[in-house]
């Protein structure tokens, strides 16, 4: 199942541009002074790479919430965006709860669940198809978030860098799928450290997410520069136990290559494996994309090689249903 999820990613972007073209979505009664996103998980992952997508061309500020309570600032000339494609997500619907009484204009992004009937009552909504794990929909949720904040002016279209990063993972797909088989085979006996510069963090969130549903694996991440002014002094041993991902862009902050290129040679020492992911794509969205798409391979070939159900969640399926009996 998760198999043929992966597969259809490239069809399911698509299928979002499509889906983007033909929401109604009605415009604020207030001028809009920022925005935040709400939504955790798989459903929550979109909100992270829209913003860093947009970083330089957002023309208000945008925060991403992962939990229950909204910020002070939150009013009538806040936009609020609620991804949850199960529509029952509860910090999310805490979240909208909040954003409501404020007077914020929302928009909600579900596939169904308590989240669309209450945006039924009165609220901008996007239905997304039903009936898959959230984590196998950030096609849906990144593609309607971008939409949002075109379509209320805050960054610019970019549905069709989407479509074009589709083509891109269709033509690319075999190639793909086998550097996915190799680094999976490099990462069996390994626990994966990921790095990103903190323009790409959203990129290695979901690598990090997507090893621990799909491959049931503990990583971790972080990002630099700031990384260079605390974990760095953790690499002064050998951990041969350690795998570091590493992923890089031609189009980074020249400091900031040099910062990698320093570092290389620290993981290089003391880690027992190193891996540089260089994307495809000429523009930030093709190559997030073409990142996802690989790590969401990695994760599945390494559940694989592990002997485990890329599609079984059942520790959060058994958190969530012993907090509904609270």
């Amino acid at each position: 199942m998760m198999k043929e999820l992966i597969t259809h990613f490239p069809a399911q972007l698509k299928e979002a541009v499509a889906l983007a073209g033909k929401a109604k979505l009605t415009l604020p009664v207030h001028p809009l002074h920022n925005i935040l996103i709400c939504g955790l998980g798989g459903s929550g992952i979109g909100g992270t790479i829209a913003k860093e997508i947009v970083h330089n061309q957002a023309t208000l500020p945008i925060d991403v919430l992962k939990s229950y309570s909204i910020p002070a600032y939150v009013n009538a000339h806040t936009l609020v965006i609620c991804s949850s494609y199960s529509g029952n997500t509860e910090e999310t619907l805490e979240a909208y709860r909040q954003a409501k009484a404020r007077g914020a204009h929302l928009v909600c992004i579900t596939s169904g669940g308590q989240l669309l009937e209450l945006a039924q009552k009165g609220d901008s909504h996007i239905v997304v198809p039903a009936g898959m794990p959230p984590r196998a929909c950030l096609g849906y949720s990144l593609t309607q978030i971008l939409h949002c904040l075109a379509f209320y002016g805050i960054a610019p279209v970019h549905t069709a860098h989407i479509l074009e990063a589709a083509t891109l993972l269709e033509h690319e797909q075999e190639a793909i799928k086998e550097t996915a088989r190799t680094l999976a085979a490099r990462l069996h006996d390994r626990m994966p450290v990921i790095y990103s510069t903190s323009l790409h963090e959203g990129v290695a969130i979901r690598l990090r997410q997507q090893l621990n549903e799909n491959a049931k694996i503990l990583c971790w991440h972080h990002v630099l520069p700031e990384m260079n002014h605390n974990e760095l002094v953790g690499w002064s041993q050998p951990y041969p136990g350690l795998a570091v991902i590493l992923f890089r862009d031609a189009e980074e902050h020249p400091r900031n290559e040099l910062r990698i290129e320093i570092c290389k040679k620290i993981f290089e020492r003391y880690a027992g494996d190193l891996i540089e992911i260089h994307p495809l794509g000429k523009n930030a969205v093709e190559r997030k994309i073409y990142w996802i798409h690989l790590g969401d391979w990695l994760s599945f070939y390494l559940s694989e090689i592990r002997k485990v159900d890329a599609m079984d969640i059942k520790v959060i399926d058994n958190l969530k249903k012993a907090l509904s009996e609270k």
